[in-house]
């Protein structure tokens, strides 16, 4: 691997920065929803500039980056703990560019580029969970062929309390059919039918099921064709690798938990150097991994095993840095509302964001190891 940043992208960083003075202060990237009105306008500032569509193709108003420019962006917006990158501008815009119809691009395209629009998205189910083939919430044409009606229960969504749009994926085909009968819809979360419930976390945030009672969705908003969201959600996921685990998040940790310890006066502690030495190490692999995969897509290489490599070093380095602080801050370290204890709770809900850790286990051990099991 050999990742040099060229004399444009080192000065799109610098501006990043520099932009992001404005934002320091808003801590939306451990826990959005209490704080998603500042959120909002740090993406609407974004769109200004048109950083939501760095990588959209210039036919869709976008600037036509590479995709080390969304690299870079994100990563400097995690260590800055501004926010996580909307899902409006990647998953929802790209996959409409692809297998939208013209009147779905000229809708919203505009606004999600502009930020002034946003999504969450409808996957999950309490009893499919990571096994998206399974899902359960059915779509059904009506006799007159216009509109389809929903009716289900999403669980674990993340922002539904406060997005304008929902991207569901529900069942058109039979159940046996597993994902060669899922189709893709937008639904305007304030349609008659939908119930939005939070679910609250153990970081203080909160996710969400979501209840569909009848809900009518016009055939016009389902998103390329009937029984083909399988490819969809598959190409869309390998857009959004790169940006998925940004290593500025574990290296803000680390800086924050070294400066907590040296505050309480157990800098000097050897234990603590040398456990601070190996964590060191830990983030710098999470930096590495998080560059492979930006070369992999910048080369146009399959970076699914590097995705899920990168993503059970990211989530157990958001562990142990705070699980180091634990063992040695003494009291003062559990307190609620304290740095280390804050960012220990948050990075529990980091394992299952993205996919479990486990499923990424498996995906290592089977595509790259070539188990079986």
């Amino acid at each position: 691997m050999n990742i040099n940043f060229s004399k444009q992208e080192l000065a799109f960083q610098t501006e990043v920065r520099e932009f992001l003075q404005d934002y320091n202060d808003i801590d939306g990237f451990l826990s959005q929803g209490p704080v998603w009105p500042q959120v909002r306008a740090m993406f609407s500032a974004m769109g200004e500039r048109n950083w939501l569509a760095l990588t959209w193709p210039e036919e869709y108003g976008g600037m036509g980056k590479g995709h080390s420019y969304e690299y870079i962006l994100w990563n400097e917006v995690a260590y800055a703990r501004a926010a996580r990158n909307p899902l409006s501008s990647g998953v929802v815009a790209k996959s409409i560019m692809r297998y939208g119809s013209d009147e779905q691009k000229q809708t919203f395209l505009p606004k999600i580029r502009t930020g002034e629009v946003h999504f969450s998205l409808c996957y999950s189910e309490p009893e499919a969970g990571s096994d998206l083939a399974g899902l359960r919430t059915k779509a059904q044409l009506n006799d007159a062929g216009t509109h389809y009606v929903l009716n289900g229960q999403k669980c674990w969504q993340s922002y539904a309390q406060d997005m304008d749009f929902l991207w569901i994926l529900a069942r058109t085909g039979k159940q046996e059919d597993r994902g060669r009968g899922l189709s893709l819809f937008i639904c305007d979360k304030q349609t008659a039918g939908i119930t939005v419930s939070p679910l609250p976390t153990v970081d203080d945030d909160q996710l969400n099921e979501v209840f569909f009672d009848n809900v009518e969705v016009p055939v016009a908003q389902r998103v390329g064709p009937e029984n083909g969201a399988w490819a969809i959600i598959g190409e869309a996921l390998a857009d959004e690798r790169h940006i998925q685990f940004p290593p500025g998040r574990v290296r803000r940790d680390l800086e924050e938990m070294v400066d907590w310890l040296n505050a309480q006066g157990l800098g000097d502690d050897p234990v603590i150097r040398e456990r601070m030495a190996h964590l060191v190490s830990k983030v710098m692999e999470a930096e590495i991994l998080g560059l492979r995969v930006l070369e992999a897509m910048e080369k146009g290489r399959n970076a699914t095993v590097d995705a899920a490599m990168n993503k059970i070093v990211h989530t157990l380095t958001c562990q142990d840095i705070p699980r180091m602080v634990l063992d040695y801050g003494g009291p003062e370290a559990l307190v609620n509302g304290y740095r280390p204890e804050q960012i220990w709770r948050q990075s529990i809900m980091e394992t299952i964001g993205g996919g479990t850790s486990e499923i990424m286990r498996s995906v290592v051990s089977r595509q790259a190891l070539g188990l079986k099991g």
